[in-house]
């Protein structure tokens, strides 16, 4: 139909156009066409948004990406829809189901992340209200409840990067300068890290001072090193944050601790400990005395099994003492001491008068010195029963570094009676996790072991567990009584240590690779993920 035509079927029947205008105008058609135009543009943004998507994409090998921006510029869709499906045909060949299968598990799974989106970051981020310690907001801080456009929009993505920790049950948040004009957010999630947000510079820089301000830390300091804290309070829950920065190459580097709120809720049963351990700490916690020693390296998880610890003792008919640095979780009839170097508050200092307060059981947070450890021993001979940490790799390594701390080999042998280390390892995702792939050499191994090896899996990665192919963690322990012949050994002070640093260390991983192996036997974690931790 021409033009005119169309003109003369809406028009009314009383109305007609010139002569010219039916042979000459309405003859000739609209240079350009509307509904081509609008394609054009929708391509052309399409295929700038896949140029960004291919930046940080898996699916496209890092020495690929700069061919793989210039084809996302002319064809970013057709781009991507090629790698969707040949990654789809490696993970069908993989787990060995057919190609219609992986693609509705794909389905499914993108079914479920749409269900799971939460409402926009805005909103999310302002059910997160950022506190000092005395309980003053982030805006009365900054002194002002509605400021300027700059100054909420910086306010409300301070509280978006810490909401977005707490969704992901993220333990650390790093926000450090890769470059002059790029900060990364990074999160350590079941003690990996993981690159989340990349920040311009002078935005970065603005939030690092909205954490310092609210931390209570001098904001105009970028070079020294500070500590601070703060709370975020969602709805009727709340967790703690202990923030350290120091002055780093290209600007200020920051660290945020997690703090495990629910640390006060485990209990030994929680642990993953097998029946013979929970039997040997249940006998060692319901003694009147003696010290149970936490070992293992930071972020092992030393203070979750601490406090899991006490809540198997009845704190209501004995006096519980806890002196920490810091408080992470608050722990309902006990009394918890928090150390301040500031206030001149040290452990040992702590300690000596938390033995004037009538202790039945005294917890001491990690044990740094000669002096701490002296007191800490003594008080575990003289009828309280002792629970302290201390930071190294094994148990041998534990009775090596107190004795290099100089403590009394007689004492540490009359004060120790039992000694725990453990590592935390990554659970399998249960929604992907794949049947292990093993070598010929390798299942001969463990044939020769007898070690049962026919339900191993392989972590393979889904949208539940953001592609990591593992969602949560779990303990593996080494658990050492101290025996009669153990405490002769400690007594007869060089013939221990020649023998710890012969023997020792190397049969501390032999055992914590053994309770691993279980753990991997039963499909709970994989090899990979055991040999990343303990090796």
């Amino acid at each position: 139909m021409q033009i005119s035509d169309f003109i003369q079927t809406i028009l009314p029947g009383s109305l007609h156009l010139p002569a010219e205008v039916n042979s000459v105008s309405l003859e000739t058609s609209l240079p350009i066409n509307p509904i081509r135009l609008f394609f054009f543009v929708a391509w052309f943004y399409l295929c700038l948004y896949f140029v960004q998507r291919a930046q940080f994409s898996p699916l496209v090998p890092k020495k690929y990406k700069s061919i793989s921006y210039i084809i996302s510029l002319v064809a970013g869709p057709i781009l991507f829809l090629v790698l969707i499906i040949v990654d789809t045909a490696k993970k069908s060949s993989k787990s060995d189901s057919s190609l219609y299968e992986t693609i509705a598990e794909q389905l499914r799974n993108i079914i479920t992340n749409i269900r799971s989106i939460k409402p926009g970051l805005r909103k999310q981020a302002s059910t997160v209200k950022l506190l000092d310690s005395s309980g003053r907001s982030i805006n009365e801080i900054y002194g002002h409840g509605s400021g300027k456009k700059q100054d909420s929009h910086i306010l409300d993505l301070t509280e978006q990067v810490i909401a977005n920790a707490l969704e992901q049950r993220a333990s650390d948040i790093l926000i450090d300068p890769s470059s002059e004009s790029i900060f990364k957010i990074r999160l350590r999630i079941d003690g990996v890290l993981r690159t989340v947000n990349e920040i311009k510079a002078e935005t970065c820089k603005a939030v690092i001072s909205s954490i310092k301000a609210v931390s209570s830390m001098d904001i105009s300091e970028k070079r020294r090193p500070q500590d601070g804290a703060f709370i975020a309070k969602k709805g009727d829950t709340s967790a703690s944050f202990r923030v350290a920065s120091a002055g780093v190459l290209n600007g200020e580097k920051l660290s945020i601790r997690v703090l495990n709120q629910a640390a006060s809720t485990f209990t030994l049963a929680d642990m993953g400990l097998v029946e013979k351990q929970y039997s040997m700490i249940q006998s060692a916690i319901k003694k009147p005395s003696g010290m149970i020693l936490m070992c293992g390296p930071t972020g092992s998880g030393k203070t979750t099994t601490m406090y899991a610890m006490l809540n198997e003792i009845d704190r209501y008919t004995r006096n519980v003492i806890t002196v920490e640095d810091p408080i992470e979780s608050m722990l309902p009839e006990t009394s918890q001491i928090e150390i301040n170097p500031k206030a001149d508050i040290t452990f040992a200092k702590a300690l000596r008068s938390i033995l004037r307060q009538d202790p039945d059981v005294i917890c001491v947070g990690e044990i740094r010195d000669e002096e701490t450890a002296e007191i800490a021993l003594r008080a575990s001979q003289t009828g309280h029963l002792v629970l302290a940490t201390v930071h190294c790799h094994s148990n041998s390594a534990a009775l090596i570094r107190l004795l290099d701390l100089g403590v009394s080999p007689l004492l540490l042998s009359s004060g120790l009676s039992l000694l725990v280390s453990q590592r935390l390892v990554r659970r399998l995702c249960e929604h992907c996790k794949t049947p292990a792939q093993l070598t010929e050499s390798l299942i001969r191994e463990f044939q020769s072991k007898d070690v049962d090896y026919t339900n191993m899996f392989d972590a393979q990665g889904c949208r539940r567990c953001d592609g990591t192919g593992y969602y949560g963690r779990m303990a593996v322990f080494d658990i050492m009584p101290v025996t009669d012949e153990l405490k002769a050994g400690i007594a007869d002070n060089k013939a221990l240590i020649n023998e710890l640093k012969n023997k020792g260390k190397r049969k501390s991983r032999t055992k914590l690779r053994k309770e691993g192996l279980k753990k991997v036997s039963s499909g709970i974690t994989s090899l990979e993920e055991l040999k990343r931790v303990i090796g």
